[in-house]
């Protein structure tokens, strides 16, 4: 059976507007589970970033609760949820958000720092070693102008990923590629989770969201269908292309 690693009851956002409140979440319930591959779909407004940054801790709910390994992110300090985002989360977003003043080397570097569980020495092992998996050793002194977006996309993981976290979140981290580097993006992400990182993506793009093997699909703030599917085989990709496609088609996507 499968640990439940986020939970979201009732939850709801809404965020104020002309004088008024619009509902992007409403009364939400779902469960994100351990090792999974999840990933959020739905039509642009349907809530899927609000979602994701409700489950981080980025946005405050604006009523019911979200759970994180048992403990209520809604009741937690800001300090507290600042501090699980350099422990126990990682992030990675379209916009790739590098510090464009430090090397790709530093701004893997940064987070690491922050955490203060590891000596400098151990950090920066870390970060050279992240820094070779995702093929850009050779680009460890150049700054974020000096290399194409999908070279910055994979420092950006390697960002992400250098605390070890529990959770990585990513809000269409394939939204700025070409088609070559989305691919190897989105092939860096079926590794980690292959590995048992739990991975939890926002994405409109269809063949992004193949890689999940578990897809949610978001409709007017609310959950409106679910699809579990098997791990990724890119041999099946056809296969899976098309179930996943009629089941889009029966959601009116």
């Amino acid at each position: 059976m499968k640990k439940t690693i986020l939970e979201t009851k009732g939850l709801c956002k809404s965020f104020a507007h002309n004088g008024g409140q619009i509902q992007v979440l409403s009364n939400v319930n779902l469960k994100i589970y351990q090792g999974d591959f999840t990933v959020v779909m739905g039509v642009s407004g349907s809530g899927k970033s609000t979602l994701l940054y409700a489950l981080s801790g980025m946005e405050r709910a604006t009523a019911g609760q979200v759970l994180y390994d048992g403990r209520n992110l809604t009741t937690m300090k800001e300090k507290e949820i600042a501090r699980l985002r350099y422990t126990d989360f990682g992030f990675v977003f379209q916009q790739m958000h590098l510090a464009g003043n430090l090397s790709l080397y530093e701004n893997i570097l940064v987070p690491g720092y922050l955490n203060n569980t590891r000596s400098a020495k151990q950090v920066k092992e870390q970060a050279s070693m992240l820094m070779e998996r995702m093929g850009i050793s050779h680009l460890k002194k150049h700054l974020p102008s000096q290399v194409s977006g999908g070279e910055q996309q994979r420092c950006a993981i390697a960002r992400a990923v250098i605390n070890n976290p529990k959770i990585l979140f990513a809000d269409e981290p394939t939204g700025a590629l070409n088609k070559k580097n989305t691919i190897e993006v989105l092939d860096l992400f079926t590794e980690l989770n292959k590995e048992g990182n739990s991975i939890l993506m926002v994405t409109h793009d269809m063949k992004t969201a193949l890689r999940a093997n578990r897809i949610l699909y978001l409709e007017d703030g609310k959950v409106a269908g679910e699809l579990c599917l098997p791990d990724f085989n890119r041999s099946e990709e056809k296969s899976r292309e098309a179930q996943v496609n009629a089941w889009l088609s029966s959601l009116e996507w």
